[in-house]
């Protein structure tokens, strides 16, 4: 249900502030069309109760269109002007510094108005302004979540939520932290990222289903300008398309100067995608396109796979870190996928203190089985063998491809329980047909993995060396991140497909005479 009353007052109060930067310092706040909108739905739109509607707002937009000035306004609206006495406020990024930014507009902003210059009191020294009316406040809150539980919070503004180091502060400040007030706000904006696996990726990831109709979540509103992986980068059409204030708060000269710098620089080139178009990227180039490899996202039934004949790949690395093992079921007819089945392991002991020093969501992927610990510090390759037994009796292992690195004793154990195991190179001789394959497999769009999100973030970490006749192999030096699951799939696609292709065409239709 929408309120016009409520949206317009929101409105009016913020076209009592003035801009503070540049050219623009001193001219009223009068607010852009993208900007209008975004307002009047998150402010006019209330439940039957006459309460907001919305107490999530995911704004994510590139530099420049005046985002830092709409998060001050919003902050200072809910501070002053929503009628909630005792209201807590916080401004949150992923530093102090960075959270001051916001503030420091809303200072320059109250300096410019009169009325709410004799109503605020200023503290300085610890980043609070104080509305003395209602005893409410903004406060500024460094990143140190652990501080931050008991928090009262009446609205929540999170400024470049990508550069959050981890989720601990937003949980803890968008977490039950509201359940006291009738109406909180968590207004989180920000631009692109370059991590997949953080918070700001995670609400991303949310704001689009909504958006695309995938999903329902009538208190979540999400606001998404960037262009698609798909856009054409250079067509200045898109550059308007991502940036809604361009030729009012963006020239666009400075943008095209921005391009063509990019242009002549390939190393320019993501920056001006993340921050210009607000595109998700990666700090540099992988191997696989993450857009195909999403494409192969077929769903897998488990039951029908039981019984049928498969192919497996073991990774070990080391005892302190991620073991992979992936099956792969080839296709029995024209119309069949290659099937992939993944399982990773590592110590329980290490989660934790990984998921911190990592900034990956081992422990998320924990809950959700994707992963799976073995007690103590180190992975236990016994607990794994037996893993592996048990997924013989449900599915036909002919052969199982490992690397020889730190594998004796448990190839011994897999054989001794009746398994074939094959040594397996990691140079480029053994690891190029089958990886070159895996890639052909996903264009063509002839290889299911169900959607795995750490085989998918395992991809996407993926750099390749290329020798001077072409052969390519993943390159574990120069992937920092962790790729042990694609190294198993590579070594079980490489088993499957030789063994599918050991049948020769004499054996169907024998040996013609002429």
């Amino acid at each position: 249900m929408y309120d016009e009353v409520k949206a317009l007052r929101t409105v009016n109060f913020i076209k009592c502030l003035r801009h503070t930067k540049g050219q623009w310092r001193g001219v009223p706040f009068d607010l852009l069309p993208w900007q209008d909108k975004i307002i009047r739905d998150v402010f006019g739109n209330v439940k039957e109760n006459g309460y907001r509607q919305y107490n999530t707002a995911y704004i994510e937009i590139p530099k420049k269109n005046g985002k830092s000035e709409l998060a001050a306004a919003v902050a200072l609206y809910m501070t002053c002007g929503d009628n909630e006495w005792g209201a807590e406020v916080y401004g949150c990024a992923s530093d102090r510094q960075q959270a001051s930014i916001v503030f420091d507009v809303a200072v320059d902003m109250i300096d410019q108005c009169p009325a709410l210059k004799k109503r605020i009191k200023p503290i300085m020294s610890v980043k609070r302004l104080v509305y003395k009316p209602t005893n409410s406040f903004y406060q500024v809150l460094s990143a140190e979540a652990y501080t931050k539980h008991g928090l009262n919070v009446h609205a929540v503004v999170f400024d470049e939520l990508h550069a959050q180091p981890n989720r601990d502060l937003f949980d803890v400040m968008t977490k039950g932290s509201g359940d006291a007030r009738l109406q909180p706000l968590f207004f989180l904006i920000t631009t692109a990222g370059t991590d997949r696996n953080s918070i700001c990726f995670e609400q991303h990831q949310k704001a689009l289903d909504i958006i695309e109709g995938r999903k329902i979540d009538p208190i979540f509103y999400p606001v998404i300008y960037g262009i698609g992986d798909s856009d054409d980068w250079s067509d200045e059409k898109n550059w308007y398309k991502a940036n809604p204030s361009l030729d009012h708060t963006i020239d666009i000269e400075k943008v095209r100067n921005a391009y063509n710098s990019a242009k002549e620089n390939p190393a320019e080139e993501n920056i001006f995608r993340q921050l210009r178009l607000n595109q998700w990227v990666k700090q540099s180039t992988r191997w696989m396109q993450m857009d195909k490899w999403d494409e192969c996202d077929f769903s897998i039934d488990m039951d029908l796979l039981k019984g049928r004949e498969c192919y497996g790949g073991l990774d070990l690395s080391s005892t302190t870190d991620i073991t992979a093992f992936v099956l792969v079921f080839p296709p029995r007819t024209t119309d069949e996928k290659y099937m992939v089945l993944p399982f990773f392991w590592i110590p329980d002991d290490n989660l934790k203190l990984r998921v911190r020093r990592d900034h990956v969501p081992y422990d998320v992927w924990e809950k959700q089985d994707y992963i799976k610990t073995t007690e103590g510090n180190v992975v236990h390759y016994g607990f794994i063998e037996t893993f592996i037994e048990q997924l013989g009796k449900k599915y036909n292992i002919k052969e199982i491809a490992f690397d020889r690195w730190g594998a004796v004793q448990m190839v011994q154990n897999l054989d001794g329980m009746g398994f074939t195991v094959i040594p397996f190179g990691q140079g480029y001789k053994d690891m190029s047909p089958s990886s070159k394959e895996l890639m052909k497999l996903t264009l063509e769009k002839k290889i299911a993995h169900g959607g795995n999100p750490v085989l998918r973030w395992m991809m996407d970490n993926i750099y390749v060396k290329t020798d001077p006749a072409g052969n390519i192999k993943p390159d574990k030096e120069k992937s920092t991140e962790k790729i042990d699951g694609v190294v198993a799939l590579v070594m079980a696609l490489d088993r499957a497909v030789r063994n599918e292709n050991k049948s020769s065409v004499y054996d169907d239709r024998g040996i013609l005479v002429l």
